[in-house]
């Protein structure tokens, strides 16, 4: 069973570096279970025709990140024409303890949906970083996408994992496989990407797509999918793929085609969450920050960041504003805490493409 540490929120505008984290309440609230958690885990897998491979436990994307993060670290930002200007400096903006803010978006109105696994809520940052709660009992939600048409899916990672939708109706999309309870395809559902039709793409040990009826089909070969995010045509599906991203042809049926590795990660770090800007290029976080990938594949550069990252979105005025989920914080004494999600913004050149917020 993983440890959480008591739920805590800090909120401070515009400065470069986080203050440390409010101690905790002295009777903080029982947290969200990850399917692999739950009492109930071993029985439902039994019921599995085709059994999921052996994994670890702990939560969110499919197990744990591993131990403490490296703290605050020095970096400076080179441009990328077209990207970034010289000198840039990320704002720090929210923290809270938890294994929380997985699957951020921007949304059109300038502010930020911020999936929170361990207490199955949903937070809104509003456009001056004001935190508050959108969305309840998610049942363990994680990364959170919004189609073209204003849909807002989640994948949910309590036992019977599933995709679901939050907005403008609450539904589960899609909670099974092959006749067979989607905890059976693998690790905890992790990233999704949900099109303008209706349907969902999204990663669990696999590539997915949810149909607009909740039928689920599987694709790709020897990829071990994590982000994933839709051209702003629709037309192709790019998956981070370890050190590389790998793309995906999209039919008119929703179904995938002609996998290949697009791009390779130069900057180092395995490849996490993802997003588009208004030219097409992809943004990948890395351990060591943002790395950008031109439109033909291109590698043009990252823009590091002060903590691991491991999630990305546009948005505020104009979407110029880039956002990060970095993973860690520190208490009072100084001290690392792993379980903890920080966000940040810098102002780049580059906007996010404003047709799909993710």
């Amino acid at each position: 069973m993983r440890t959480v540490i008591a739920l805590g929120v800090t909120l401070l505008l515009a400065q470069d570096v986080a203050p440390p984290l409010p101690p905790p309440p002295p009777n903080p609230p029982a947290p969200s279970v990850s399917a692999p958690d739950d009492p109930g885990w071993t029985a439902l897998i039994a019921t599995c025709r085709t059994p999921p491979p052996p994994r670890g436990g702990g939560a969110g994307r499919g197990g744990a990140r591993g131990g403490p993060p490296p703290g605050p670290r020095d970096y400076t930002v080179a441009a990328i024409p077209g990207v970034i200007d010289t000198g840039k400096r990320w704002k720090f903006l929210w923290q809270e303890a938890g294994n929380n803010g997985d699957g951020i978006v921007g949304t059109n109105d300038g502010g930020l949906l911020i999936a929170q696994n361990d207490n199955s809520r949903v937070v809104t940052l509003d456009k001056n970083g004001k935190p508050s709660v959108v969305f309840r009992g998610t049942r363990t939600g994680g990364s959170l996408s919004m189609s073209s048409n204003g849909a807002v899916f989640i994948v949910q990672r309590a036992l019977r994992t599933a995709v679901a939708e939050l907005a403008p109706r609450k539904r589960v999309l899609a909670d099974t496989y092959n006749g067979d309870p989607l905890d059976c395809a693998g690790l905890n559902p992790n990233d999704l990407s949900a099109d303008s039709k209706g349907g969902v793409y999204f990663t669990q040990g696999g590539v997915f797509y949810a149909n607009p009826k909740g039928s689920v089909s599987k694709y790709g070969q020897s990829i071990t999918p994590n982000g994933i995010i839709l051209s702003a045509d629709e037309k192709v599906l790019y998956v981070t793929n370890g050190p590389t991203l790998a793309a995906f042809d999209v039919q008119p049926d929703g179904s995938l085609t002609n996998q290949r590795e697009f791009a390779k990660l130069d900057g180092g770090g395995n490849g996490d969450g993802s997003t588009i800007d208004a030219a097409g290029r992809i943004y990948v976080t890395t351990n060591p920050g943002v790395q950008v990938i031109g439109p033909d594949g291109k590698y043009l550069g990252i823009i590091p960041t002060p903590r691991p990252v491991i999630s990305v979105a546009f948005g505020g005025p104009g979407k110029g504003t880039l956002f990060v989920l970095a993973r860690g914080a520190r208490d009072a004494a100084g001290s690392e805490i792993a379980n903890a999600a920080q966000v940040y913004s810098i102002q780049t050149v580059a906007r996010g493409y404003r047709g799909r917020p993710k």
